[in-house]
């Protein structure tokens, strides 16, 4: 079997979320059709796995198992390393229902208060899988490490960017400006892995 993503085709991506379809389709420089889970009406699978790469690969294969097509399912989130790596694959749900990111950044000062941590030293991981309905899926994986600041700076991005320095940077990923945090970001990474493995 050919395991290549053929420019122009359709691929599902396994989320409910317009904006994150958006941003799989740039990343992907616009040659694909992608629709979302959501717009197909998939139920999303509980997410059992204990690390990123489980969960993508648990989210793709379901996607693909439904919609007969091959799907690609992203997992991303936050590690702290005085946190023993948490909030990690729970990092959306430290946000609470609401996906209240701003009680999520006050909860991990919390308990880093709670234990008198002085380490801020933490990474971003973005897990890609690509499953096909038949059974085969590739998972890459894309890191970028840092290190924490509170209170949060900057209004730019989206969920703990605000509190996230990346290496050798004095910017938090919500000051930089999107284009300069997207050059180099965690999914970015994992996507130059993914073409590298897939497309080119």
């Amino acid at each position: 079997m050919n395991l290549k993503l053929i420019k122009g085709m359709r691929l599902v991506a396994a989320t409910h979320n317009p904006g994150k379809a958006r941003e799989i389709e740039a990343l992907l420089d616009g040659n694909y059709e992608i629709v979302t889970a959501g717009s197909l009406n998939l139920p999303e699978p509980d997410e059992t796995e204990s690390t990123f790469t489980g969960n993508a690969m648990l989210k793709a294969r379901h996607a693909a198992a439904l919609s007969g097509e091959v799907c690609l399912a992203d997992d991303s989130g936050l590690s702290v390393a005085a946190l023993d790596g948490a909030p990690g694959i729970f990092s959306a749900r430290w946000a609470g229902p609401t996906k209240d990111f701003t009680l999520a950044m006050q909860k991990v000062e919390q308990r880093l208060e709670e234990i008198g941590a002085a380490d801020r030293r933490a990474w971003f991981t973005s897990a890609l899988a690509v499953a096909w309905p038949d059974g085969p899926c590739v998972v890459v994986e894309g890191v970028v490490h840092g290190e924490l600041t509170f209170p949060p700076r900057g209004d730019r991005g989206f969920g703990y960017d605000p509190i996230f320095i990346p290496e050798g940077g004095d910017l938090t990923y919500g000051e930089l400006d999107p284009a300069i945090k997207e050059a180099d970001s965690h999914r970015t990474r994992a996507f130059r892995l993914l073409k590298a493995a897939l497309i080119d």
